[in-house]
């Protein structure tokens, strides 16, 4: 477009500037004194008129005005300065437009609030559409049938076009000087800018109209189309570029306020120049785009930066412009006396009312939509929207470029005559004179009478608030300062003179709480409430800013965060309560898609990447609102104080905190590497942008030279620009690397792990989701590998634990598997829970009768789940880890044999697995699964008691006689002979540390050496025994380290005992004693009644693996057995070998010696 009239200007044959110039001798450099004269002058009035009711805009017009009437009106002129107002005068109108057009469009566009524009953009498409359209007839009426000179519809349509354009110039700077409301100003700004692209694109159509180009309603539409859309893509594209281009410009303010700079003036011209669509929108999209995703870009001293260059920028264009149009308007008025007679200036008074009614018109039409969009719009807002209609530098300069068209060049189109070029360039330049003198001087007058100035009495009164508040700052500065021990004292009189808080020391009355120095009433009571609000969150987003100076997050989560807060503002403006986590919620959740990593139709790395990344901005966007509640909660109780209403604010900031907490506690259990690795940037930006500012420090010490300072910030820029290039990554496991580093699944032979790796189904469970429910069919085992899942039962008849959680790495369901019975509770997600799921036919497949020690390692592992279970106020509080440790260090499985006597020791917890046994002298039957502990009623504490082992432990024995094929794990809670005895049956105890529990692992000797009797000869059991302990070590492993790899570090210190060949295995002291059940024996899922027929048994022997063989019967094997070693020691013992055991012929492991001695 601008292409076009350029050539038609250039066609013209209009005499330049440089034909005048060269005709006077006048030089081009003179041109620089009018900058300099205008600057000058805009300073001075900026200087004079601060703090007045004189808007800085109208002043500049009226300064123009003056010098262009001292040039043009009188015989001497200005000189040199007259010459340079002459080469402005006559510059070409479209090189107006090219140089301060983009700057001020980008700078307006940019500063917008991206969220206002989105809730005000049908109100602005409405204003700068419709609106233009109807403005545009509305005023060629008033030129056809009104105004006498008879022009025709076309020429009609082309003014009233002309003067539709209301100036975003002349609108942004009126309403920032008189601090309209943001609402307000976004709706006048934004069809500002936008109304003044459609002008420029309805005044090209109807110009070429004029000169004789015919359009159909077809081609119109296609026109604007193009002109329009073309101008919307063309600005997204190239702001995309520049956005990406910034985006990798590491800490560079001048590259990145000069890459902006060069965007708006280069879509300009491209726009114009090369794709003919319209500039205006074009840099319109282009700020826009900016402000919605590069404002986060600028951090720190860079958006200072940018904000003082475009604010700089903005002042001096507006200043030359407005001088500059006051110039154009005296030439115009002065230099058209012959064409202008006394009738046209009534009738300018008509068309300037025509103007105001006009846009009355396009106001009240579109009223209904107007309210009904956005934010609304009430009547007041309404008719600051009419009067605020002002016109500037672009009609002006768009009236010019008519004026400039010859006769010559019209030649067989309608004609333009030179009277109606001026009558255009006198009825625009007064119009927009009268709009700026007028509508400009009054607009805040207006204001004031609308009472939309008002401020409230809440906000009064925390104005107050503070004042008294500064007063007692001013105070304590003076007591700090006034005294000086080289100086000597400062006098107060002459201090409070000039601070004006201290001057009027005697005004001050004792502070008023604002919430509590207002008039009462419940309406009055929500206005107080709203702007605690909007306070908070004004805090809230106030923290974001200073996190990502800080590097805390990102500037995606940034965008995102800022956004909620706006969101949020919105809703308290209708009074409802803090809601900035709503519009979070659809950023932090676990990506659905993570059901899908087991399958092989979609790449698993793909996957993992897109999982990894919105976990991470979940996670920034999670930590950041909980950070920026805490200090918005701090700042608003340090400001306010106790208050109801600061109460109920932070009440709502305090229950909106929860979902994130859980969020970022399941990422914990599932994904802890993405917590891990999201810490890491953080603490490693901080600590090389402390490492920048301690440089900075030496060198503003003077400890450090330039050269010097400059070295060792470039080191640490270098740094900074690796961490943003190329930040640690998370690392996601794949489904084989989780399943081996389970501790039941990586605990098995690795041919068993590859036949199970194959049948292993990963599913995800959300939060609340059941695993299965109680009763329900056993169909297989459930792995945990990453979160937790809470039980429930049904048939438990002791009291509920406050926390029934398992964690990552439980085995789910294996002894109901082994036993083929239903489940015995019901499991739910606690959190979000990363499960693996193998068959029970696969799963039993792998256990055959050559592989004992495998069946004995799945029996111990599903005794984890089952003590937890029957035995839930034993194992409350041991952890799943420390209970691993425990069955792999000092557990004992035991089969026994109807008939058979089970000993129970002092010190030990024994869970039924298989079978059932009955209490000696109790007629009671308990079934599996059950838990039993030994007596505490007949432990003694004391030194005199506990001086002998064999007074203590094996009188205090609980017997009981098995019904029936039994299988027990009996766990040893008594303290190492190497630890102080027991003092208390249920001392207080902490969770055991990793560390800690480290100390419970024995690796190599326990499980991996050869244990041999005392004759020397392997024992079949042993081997069991040693193979499932085997297992049982590795599983530990696992549990703790989560590898099979044990950092060196970590690994228990071996010591050998003086005079014996023996090795001490340290227990911490921390699992000494674990709490007792007084008066509770027993705790079964099923107990049988004393109805059970008593079966005679038959003499009989059995191996240690259970089979049948030949022997004595079960009456005649002894009742108590004496033992030494490490487990017994007789009264007598001493001088004896500790190797001597007594061995019984039984198949029960209570009367094997199968245990090390060392």
């Amino acid at each position: 477009m601008a292409a076009w009239l350029a050539d038609t200007i250039m066609e013209s044959g209009a005499p330049g500037p440089g034909t005048e110039l060269q005709s006077e001798g006048t030089e081009p450099e003179i041109a620089i004194l009018f900058i300099g004269v205008s600057l000058l002058l805009g300073v001075i009035s900026r200087q004079l008129f601060s703090g007045t009711r004189v808007p800085y805009t109208v002043a500049l017009l009226i300064l123009g005005i003056g010098l262009g009437a001292l040039e043009y009106g009188t015989s001497l002129g200005l000189g040199t300065l007259g010459a340079s107002i002459r080469m402005w005068s006559h510059i070409n109108p479209n090189l107006i437009l090219f140089v301060f057009l983009p700057a001020l469009l980008f700078e307006s566009s940019f500063a917008l609030e991206i969220h206002q524009i989105k809730r005000c953009i049908v109100q602005m498409l409405l204003l700068a559409g419709p609106g233009v359209l109807i403005s545009t007839f509305c005023l060629a009426v008033v030129h056809r049938f009104i105004f006498p000179y008879g022009w025709n519809w076309s020429t009609c349509l082309l003014l009233g076009g002309l003067l539709s354009a209301t100036d975003p110039v002349a609108v942004v700077a009126l309403l920032k000087e008189l601090g309209a409301s943001k609402k307000l100003s976004t709706i006048v700004e934004g069809e500002a800018l936008m109304n003044d692209g459609v002008a420029i694109v309805v005044f090209k159509l109807f110009f070429q109209m004029v000169l004789g180009q015919h359009f159909t309603p077809g081609a119109i539409i296609k026109f604007f189309s193009q002109v329009a859309l073309g101008a919307v893509a063309l600005g997204l594209g190239l702001g995309l570029v520049t956005v990406l281009w910034i985006g990798r410009v590491f800490n560079d303010a001048i590259i990145e306020i000069t890459l902006t700079f060069t965007a708006s003036y280069m879509a300009f011209f491209i726009a114009e120049q090369e794709a003919e669509v319209s500039g205006v929108l074009t840099v319109m999209t282009v700020g826009l785009f900016f402000a919605a995703f590069a404002r986060t870009a600028f951090t720190g001293e860079s958006q200072q930066s940018m904000h003082h260059f475009w604010e700089m920028i903005a002042y001096i264009a507006n200043t030359l412009i407005f001088i500059l149009s006051g110039t154009v308007i005296a030439e115009s008025i002065l230099q058209s006396q012959s064409s202008i007679q006394g009738k046209d200036w009534g009738y300018l008074v008509l068309l300037y009312v025509a103007v105001q009614l006009s846009r009355f018109v396009v106001v009240v039409v579109l009223f209904p939509g107007l309210r009904y969009f956005g934010y609304g719009l009430d009547w007041k807002e309404g008719v600051i929207l009419i009067w605020a209609g002002l016109r500037g530098a672009v009609a002006l300069s768009l009236s010019l470029s008519v004026a400039q068209v010859s006769e010559s060049e019209s030649a067989g189109y309608t004609l333009i005559s030179r009277r109606t070029e001026n009558q255009f360039v006198f009825f625009t330049g007064g119009v927009v004179f009268l709009t700026l003198i007028i509508n400009g001087s009054t607009t805040q007058f207006l204001l004031k009478a609308l009472r939309m100035d008002h401020t409230s009495e809440t906000k009064a009164l925390v104005l107050e608030y503070v004042r008294h508040e500064m007063y007692e700052k001013a105070l304590e500065s003076f007591q700090e300062l006034g005294e000086d021990e080289d100086l000597g004292p400062a006098e107060w009189a002459t201090v409070c003179k000039y601070v004006t808080v201290l001057a009027h020391q005697g005004e001050v009355r004792p502070p008023t709480h604002p919430h509590e120095g207002s008039a009462t009433g419940e309406q009055n009571r929500m206005l107080i409430l709203q702007d605690t609000r909007i306070r908070f969150l004004n805090g809230v987003q106030a923290a974001y800013w200073e996190m990502l100076d800080e590097g805390r997050i990102t500037r995606t989560s940034a965008t995102l965060l800022m956004q909620s807060v706006d969101e949020s503002l919105d809703q308290v403006a209708r009074h409802e309560p803090v809601t900035d986590w709503n519009g979070l919620k659809p950023y932090v959740h676990f990506p659905h898609y993570l059901k899908w990593r087991s399958s092989s139709l979609l790449p698993h790395r793909l996957l993992s990447y897109f999982s990894v990344v919105r976990l991470e901005l979940g996670c920034y966007i999670a930590a950041a609102f909980l950070r920026a509640h805490r200090q918005a909660r701090r700042q608003l109780r340090e400001f306010i104080g106790e208050s109801e209403i600061a109460d109920l604010v932070i009440k709502e900031s305090e229950d909106a905190e929860l979902e994130p907490r859980r969020f970022l506690e399941d990422v914990r259990l599932l994904f802890p590497q993405v917590l891990r690795v999201i810490k890491t940037k953080q603490v490693t930006y901080a600590v090389l942008i402390r490492l920048s500012h301690y440089v900075k420090s030496l060198e503003e010490s003077g400890l450090l030279e330039e050269k010097e300072t400059n070295h060792l910030h470039h080191m640490v820029q270098v740094d900074l620009k690796k961490l943003q290039r190329k930040p640690p990554m998370v690392q996601m496991q794949s489904a084989e690397e989780v399943l081996s580093n389970q501790p039941f699944f990586g605990a098995l032979p690795s041919q068993v792990q590859k036949s199970l790796t194959s049948a292993a189904k990963e599913c995800m469970i959300l939060r609340e989701n059941p695993l299965y429910t109680e009763e329900s069919k056993a169909d297989g085992i459930y792995l945990v590998a990453n979160g937790s899942v809470k039980w429930t039962r049904q048939k438990c008849t002791g009291r509920q634990l406050l926390h029934p959680t398992f964690p990552h790495g439980t085995t789910l369901g294996l002894y109901e598997c082994l036993t083929g019975r239903p489940r015995l509770c019901t499991v739910v997600a606690d959190s979000v829970a990363m499960c693996y799921f193998i068959d029970i036919s696969r799963l039993m497949s792998i256990l055959s009768p050559s592989n004992p020690a495998l069946e004995n390692f799945f029996w111990q592992e599903s005794a984890l789940v089952v003590a937890k279970l029957v035995l839930p106020q034993v194992f409350e509080n041991i952890t799943m880890q420390e209970l691993r440790t425990l069955v792999a260090e000092r557990s004992d499985m035991r089969t026994y044999i109807r008939g058979e006597t089970v000993e129970l020791e002092i010190g030990k917890t024994g869970i039924l697995l298989e079978g059932f046994l009955k209490q000696e002298g109790k007629d009671d039957v308990v079934g599996a699964p059950a838990g039993f502990v030994s007596n505490p009623e007949s432990l003694v504490a004391g030194k005199d008691v506990l001086s002998s082992r064999t007074s203590s432990i094996i009188p205090q024995s609980t017997f009981y006689q098995v019904e029936a094929r039994s299988r027990v794990l009996f766990i040893d809670f008594h303290p190492s002979p190497s630890t102080p005895p027991l003092l208390h049956l249920n001392p207080p105890r902490k969770a055991l540390s990793m560390s800690e529990s480290a100390g419970l692992m024995r690796f190599g000797s326990k499980y991996t050496g050869s244990w041999r009797s005392s004759e020397g000869g392997p024992k079949s059991g042993d081997d069991i025994a040693s193979h499932s302990a085997s297992y049982s070590a590795i599983a530990m492993q696992l549990s703790l380290y989560g590898s099979r790899k044990i950092p060196s570090a970590l690994l228990p210190r071996r010591e050998s005992r003086v005079g014996r060949n023996r090795r001490s295995c340290y227990v911490s002291p921390e699992i000494q004693s674990y709490p007792a059940i007084a008066g509770q024996q027993f705790s079964s899922a099923y107990t049988l009644k004393p109805t059970v027929p008593e079966v005679k048994v038959r003499e009989r022997k059995v191996r240690s693996d259970g089979n049948l063989v030949g022997g004595p019967s079960p009456q005649s094997w002894p009742r108590q057995i004496v033992r030494t070693g490490s487990w017994a020691t007789s009264v007598d013992s001493e001088g004896e070998d500790d190797h001597t055991v007594v061995e019984i012929n039984s198949p029960s492991k209570l009367f094997s010696s199968n245990h090390p001695t060392g």
